[in-house]
């Protein structure tokens, strides 16, 4: 269905301009089922879908918050961090998560224009800060097992300081789309909602917003990243190389290699979608796409409260044991420590 557009949008419209004109509807998403977006196989598919990452997500990252207050043993500094990440997973599964679940099964962004700033903020705020966690992850282990600043101690009171970090640089990527920086408009197949990528030549400055976000929230925590990780590798590969007859020690770097891949590649699956896809339109102003294609990118980085606990949580022997114990799957605290404290104890045949 087509129609005439004005040219000058109202601060909470839903459809960009320009878009591919077949997905362009007169009715607004806040008020009516978006079907010509899809079938109601699609967006029920996309609601069951978000249910699960609603349940799941939920459920780990709470499981993970109450499993370290329970064993004094998890409260360590990178476990701070850990629980730092859970926490805003939490935020993202319980709210954003949920909101889409409910929005997908009515088919419209049900909850109006609050509500879609609502999930658009909650939802930014909490990735943001599972994104900086994993930077702060890796700026720890880079700082414990290289030993860059020579005899200095991360401690727990640190890993709070960074922890609070994180937060800090999430607010400044969330809150300018409430005050006139962007706006958080429906995405996608409109039951979602995030900042607004499409429109250009506004009030609301998008563009720079959009450059913004790919420098400060992933260009720069991700070369942080690839540089900690880096630098941990060439010291595991000298210690192995050092001591080439150590089982222990050969066994470890190829542990941590691995692990090193596992999360350098769950950030690129969480964050890369998103930031092409916001980079892509703001270089390709005027070239048309199909809107469902923008509910990718949202969906993933949703995913990855789930999928982000698997790797720094469940991969984490003494996590994964403090948690079978408390439910009851396991009487004993036996199990060895986790790949990170092991990594830590190999850092000690290394140089200082």
């Amino acid at each position: 269905m087509r129609t005439n557009r004005p040219m000058e949008l109202p601060e909470d419209f839903w459809i960009p301009i320009p878009l591919d004109t077949n997905n362009i509807s007169a009715f607004s998403p806040y008020l009516v089922p978006q079907d010509h977006l899809g079938s109601l196989g699609l967006f029920y598919s996309m609601s069951a879908f978000m249910f699960f990452l609603f349940a799941a997500g939920t459920a780990i990252n709470v499981l993970t918050v109450a499993c370290t207050a329970q064993y004094k043993k998890l409260r360590s500094h990178l476990n701070y961090i850990l629980v730092n990440m859970a926490v805003a997973n939490l935020l993202v599964s319980s709210v954003g998560s949920f909101t889409c679940f409910y929005c997908f099964a009515f088919r419209y962004m049900a909850l109006g224009p609050l509500g879609c700033k609502i999930e658009g903020f909650t939802a930014t705020l909490g990735g943001m800060v599972s994104l900086w966690s994993l930077a702060v992850i890796a700026f720890e282990r880079w700082l414990v097992i290289c030993k860059p600043l020579g005899n200095f101690q991360f401690r727990s009171e640190h890993a709070l300081v960074l922890c609070g970090l994180t937060w800090v640089c999430a607010m400044c990527a969330a809150v300018p789309p409430l005050v006139g920086w962007s706006r958080y408009i429906p995405e996608g197949m409109q039951c979602s909602c995030g900042p607004d990528w499409y429109t250009t030549g506004n009030k609301f400055n998008n563009e720079s917003y959009v450059m913004f976000l790919f420098g400060f929230c992933f260009a720069f925590p991700f070369c942080m990243i690839m540089f900690c990780y880096s630098q941990l590798l060439f010291m595991l590969k000298s210690a192995a190389k050092a001591q080439a007859e150590s089982a222990s020690t050969q066994k470890a770097e190829k542990e941590v290699t691995r692990m090193v891949v596992v999360m350098v590649l769950g950030f690129l699956v969480c964050y890369l979608p998103y930031a092409s896809f916001a980079v892509w339109v703001v270089n390709n102003r005027g070239q048309t796409f199909d809107l469902r294609l923008a509910t990718i990118p949202s969906c993933v980085s949703k995913a990855s409260t789930v999928y982000n606990p698997c790797i720094y949580v469940l991969l984490n022997k003494q996590f994964r044991s403090c948690m079978r114990q408390m439910l009851g799957m396991s009487s004993g605290d036996d199990e060895d420590s986790s790949t990170s404290q092991s990594v830590t104890e190999v850092s000690k045949v290394g140089p200082s």
